[in-house]
């Protein structure tokens, strides 16, 4: 796959999220997390399987053996990440929770050397420092001394968990060898659905009743859910985790921007926070040495 194809799946996929979290805000006023989470993913698999089928003709037999690790993903990615995230919203806006979400990066690049011995050169380290930089700027309003003094609220410190689960889940997708990444994140979202069937059962299903909450269940099923994990797990399998992780500071940038669109203001700092980010996630991109630039293929997020 050319570079640009797995580029342009990054930053789709980050757009997509990055309107999941304007979107979410609106359905969590009508819905209870884990309602939003089951939800979403009954929308999300009646497409994602066949979207494997079509693409990718699995042995499905063979996707299936690795269930211990896509029962892992489900719970980590698919339930864990979601039910986090929904909680959140309902404490924090969303820019603030896309805010926090920026620093998944740097803990995926701190796993990703751990447990996956993957390296990284010195330009990388460099963009990942400058798109942290205009993650505070964003973060602070430019005020950078306040970091350590800011007031993060309930929904804030949620967030630490959300970027966790989520890390967890890209570290996981790493350990799959020979299955295609779209099967496996239609497997695991199954598995992650029969896990909450249960709950479903005790607490039952309240669908919205709100326009914008019906819209935004809609879009959150479809391209957030569909879209955005088969261009994150395709994305992955092709440049790593810890390169492909970076990305992720887009949500901030276009949740901002969707945010404007809808009547929020943007203080200019921010604006320059949201172009240090972009320069950051193009640094990070340059090409390793060539020694570290062999990602196997077959490994999925």
């Amino acid at each position: 796959m050319k570079k640009y194809w797995v580029t342009l799946f990054l930053v789709t996929a980050n757009l997509f999220w990055g309107g999941h979290y304007v979107f979410g805000k609106y359905v969590v006023a009508e819905m209870d997390p884990l309602q939003i989470t089951f939800t979403r993913w009954i929308i999300a698999v009646v497409l994602l399987f066949p979207i494997a089928q079509l693409i990718e003709r699995p042995d499905w037999r063979k996707v299936w053996k690795q269930w211990r690790y896509l029962l892992l993903m489900a719970a980590f990615g698919i339930i864990g990440y979601n039910f986090f995230l929904y909680t959140a919203l309902k404490y924090t806006s969303s820019l603030e929770a896309a805010m926090i979400n920026s620093l998944n990066p740097a803990l995926i690049v701190l796993f990703s050397v751990i447990f996956l011995k993957e390296k990284l050169n010195l330009v990388n380290v460099a963009g990942l420092f400058i798109s942290l930089l205009g993650v505070l700027l964003i973060l602070t309003k430019g005020n950078l001394q306040q970091i350590f003094s800011i007031d993060y609220n309930q929904g804030d410190l949620i967030m630490l968990f959300v970027i966790l689960n989520w890390t967890i889940y890209s570290i996981l997708g790493r350990k799959m060898k020979g299955i295609p990444p779209i099967a496996a994140t239609a497997a695991s979202v199954l598995l992650g659905i029969l896990l909450l069937i249960p709950f479903m059962l005790y607490y039952g299903i309240h669908l919205p009743h709100g326009k914008p909450a019906i819209i935004g269940i809609l879009y959150i099923g479809i391209l957030p859910s569909v879209g955005s994990f088969v261009f994150w797990n395709i994305s992955i399998s092709k440049i790593g985790a810890s390169r492909a992780g970076i990305y992720l500071n887009l949500i901030t940038v276009f949740t901002a921007i969707i945010s404007a669109f809808l009547g929020q203001s943007i203080p200019f700092i921010q604006v320059v926070g949201g172009l240090l980010v972009f320069l950051g996630v193009y640094l990070s991109n340059k090409r390793r040495e060539s020694r570290e630039l062999k990602v196997q293929a077959e490994a999925l997020g």
